[in-house]
């Protein structure tokens, strides 16, 4: 046989995943699924009708410009300018991607060379790992610290940087540095404090910046969402990175974008060019109708307190339960603290999931018995520090309120298996 691209080891690409263990084929036909990170409802109806419109006018229907359809550039300048403190420039500081994905993919294309340091805070979202190897980068990882075991009602703020670790696993190969705010799976939302530090280390050592921004309008309990790129000195080198699906309730659009300044969005588009061409054009222009009828709409401020309130319903189950969990401050995944269910000795479990995390099995026995299934947090970690994760299992509460009071419910269930 042809052998394959040492980059597919690199990157875990062939490894069995954690989507493919927990897929709905491998699971109760009934289980509640609140481990993807996707909505089970559909995105505000007066945005579809701005699809349906597109699909119905000639020009939409056709190749896009690789920067992206001008109405959404103009959109994304109208809504996002006064957040960037700046009169944002339509040709040279925002393009579309076909994703938040793509668009970080693009970047990683056009900057690393072999060998580039890559710097990602731990718990990490998965794509990132196989996006740099595959691009001749190499991961170094800094873990976000747990909450103390003594801290009774922990938030996602309670995950802390250790400054020190993080300047330490800076090298002279140091290309980057990944900064996802509000956070998957934590859900934590850096600190001004925190990103004023990373942006001094980014200047002190010539670091480009990517702000994986995708969950910016999921920020609670008034916290504050501080962009990186605003902070002084650090425009020049950040990247922000914005999502159509995760702002809209529609993940399959694959339309995102990025901020920032034509140093550096410049080389992305040479790459995005040859990797996509364009985006999906009919669904720019529903995610442009989306940005410029949201303020008058109030449909962010909207969205907000609907989230707010199936984030607050679905951890009143862990309330109930006694059982430790983080309290996102931002984005729709929660983590619970696993380890104090107790899983029968002789249970059978799969091949796939034996001889990895604890998390693994955990989830794999709460959806087997409990009927709900959630995603071990370990795999988002380097298998030197896989310890790390393994108490911790995500849910996501993307979901309407009946699935969500439905999955409380039976997750009550757990008691007879809590120490």
């Amino acid at each position: 046989m042809i052998p394959v691209s040492s980059r597919l080891h690199e990157g875990r690409a062939l490894a069995q995943d954690v989507w493919t263990v927990f897929n709905a084929a491998n699971l109760p036909s009934d289980c509640l699924n609140l481990g993807q990170g996707y909505m089970n409802f559909a995105p505000p109806k007066w945005i579809t009708v701005a699809a349906e419109e597109a699909l119905n006018t000639v020009g939409p229907n056709h190749y896009s410009h690789p920067k992206g359809r001008p109405r959404l550039r103009n959109a994304i300048k109208q809504f996002y300018g006064s957040q960037f403190n700046r009169d944002l420039n339509v040709d040279s500081e925002i393009l579309v991607t076909s994703g938040a994905n793509e668009g970080q993919y693009s970047v990683f294309t056009a900057f690393l060379e072999y060998g580039d340091e890559v710097i990602m805070f731990e718990p990490f979202f998965d794509q990132y790992l196989p996006s740099v190897t595959f691009n001749g980068g190499k991961p170094v990882y800094v873990p976000l610290h747990p909450p103390s075991h003594d801290i009774s009602k922990p938030t996602s703020n309670d995950w802390s940087i250790d400054f020190e670790e993080l300047r330490a696993a800076i090298t002279p190969r140091t290309k980057m540095i990944i900064v996802n705010t509000p956070h998957n799976p934590v859900g934590k939302v850096y600190t001004r404090t925190e990103l004023e530090k990373i942006a001094v280390l980014a200047e002190e050592f010539n670091l480009l910046v990517m702000a994986d921004e995708v969950y910016d309008c999921l920020v609670f309990d008034n916290k504050e969402h501080v962009r990186i790129a605003t902070l002084p000195g650090m425009w020049e080198r950040t990247v922000t990175v914005g999502s159509a699906g995760k702002s809209f309730a529609a993940t399959g659009w694959r339309v995102g974008w990025l901020i920032g300044p034509a140093s550096i969005l410049t080389p992305t588009l040479a790459a995005s060019t040859r990797i996509v061409f364009c985006a999906n054009s009919p669904l720019q222009e529903a995610a442009a109708a989306g940005l410029e009828q949201a303020a008058e709409r109030k449909f962010f401020e909207t969205q907000l307190k609907e989230y707010q309130e199936r984030r607050d319903i679905f951890v009143s189950t862990f309330d109930r339960l006694g059982i430790t969990y983080t309290l996102p401050e931002g984005t729709y995944f929660v983590l619970m603290d696993s380890s104090s269910v107790k899983i029968p000795d002789d249970y059978p479990f799969p091949e796939s999931v034996l001889g990895r995390g604890r998390d693994f099995r955990a989830c794999w026995f709460i959806a087997m018995e409990i009927g709900v299934s959630s995603i071990p947090v370990s795999e988002f970690y380097c298998k030197e520090h896989v310890s790390l994760g393994e108490n911790y299992i995500r849910f996501s509460f993307c979901k309407d309120l009946d699935t969500l009071k439905a999955a409380g419910e039976r997750l009550q269930n757990l008691k007879k298996y809590l120490a």
